[in-house]
């Protein structure tokens, strides 16, 4: 009996990503723990009038976003004693939670000097915006940042090449498609990333052809069209022209 349970608690402890190493990617259960962990502090900082705790919610932040997982409290907890007893979690793109993160920040790091300087009625208004969005991500699994980065993503701002319009085929080994009746889809995944796997898996299993490039092999090609998301998965007619777009 003991021993089961401890075959079924090293089961549980088996990663596919370091959550140190591979920060591309990270568990979605993660982030929202990280909400959770914000949304009640900002809860309680705006309750009881302790804009200094907004202060260290948004330092915390901004901490774990420039020096790594590492040094961000409550991801240490997440991944050292929350992940290994209950497993791992669907893998997924790190880039739409850390920019929540730093909209996170921003938020917290303003409402704690609105406090500083007496103007409590946006310190608290700002602390209350950032628990009710935070507590929401971490119950329901709704982030607002998130959906924002995507949205970005999808509209290329910020990108060098932007609308993704064109891939050129020749550089996926494939050329032009003169026998080739119909489209490809080209996908853009990452081999930790649990939702690109069920994409290209569904896309397979319809009859589609597809292609799938391996963003953390072909970065210069992530670069090239802009990946900001994966999975990405656009249909490319036989003269590289992007016909339409499937995810991403």
């Amino acid at each position: 009996m003991i021993g089961a349970r401890q075959n079924d608690l090293r089961s549980r402890a088996i990663r596919t990503a370091d959550p140190y190493r591979d920060l591309d990617v990270i568990d979605e259960r993660a982030p929202r723990f990280n909400q959770a962990t914000v949304g009640i502090v900002s809860l309680v900082a705006v309750a009881g009038d302790w804009w200094p705790l907004l202060g260290l919610m948004a330092a915390q932040l901004a901490i774990g976003l420039r020096l790594g997982r590492r040094y961000c409290l409550p991801c240490l907890v997440y991944f050292e004693l929350v992940q290994p007893r209950f497993g791992e979690g669907p893998i997924e793109d790190s880039r739409p939670p850390r920019f929540a993160n730093q909209v996170g920040m921003t938020f917290l790091g303003t409402a704690a000097v609105a406090g500083a300087l007496g103007w409590m009625a946006v310190a608290d208004l700002l602390g209350l915006l950032v628990a009710l969005l935070a507590l929401l991500a971490a119950i329901s699994g709704f982030c607002l940042g998130c959906q924002i980065y995507r949205l970005a993503a999808q509209l290329g701002v910020g990108r060098r090449r932007s609308p993704l319009d064109r891939i050129e085929l020749e550089e996926l080994g494939l050329g032009d498609l003169p026998d080739e009746p119909g489209e490809v889809v080209v996908a853009f995944s990452h081999p930790l990333c649990t939702e690109c796997h069920r994409l290209v898996s569904s896309l397979k299993s319809a009859g589609r052809r597809c292609l799938v490039v391996d963003v953390r092999e072909r970065a210069d090609l992530a670069r090239k069209y802009g990946i900001a998301l994966v999975p990405t998965a656009v249909t490319v007619g036989r003269d590289g022209t992007v016909t339409g777009r499937i995810a991403g």
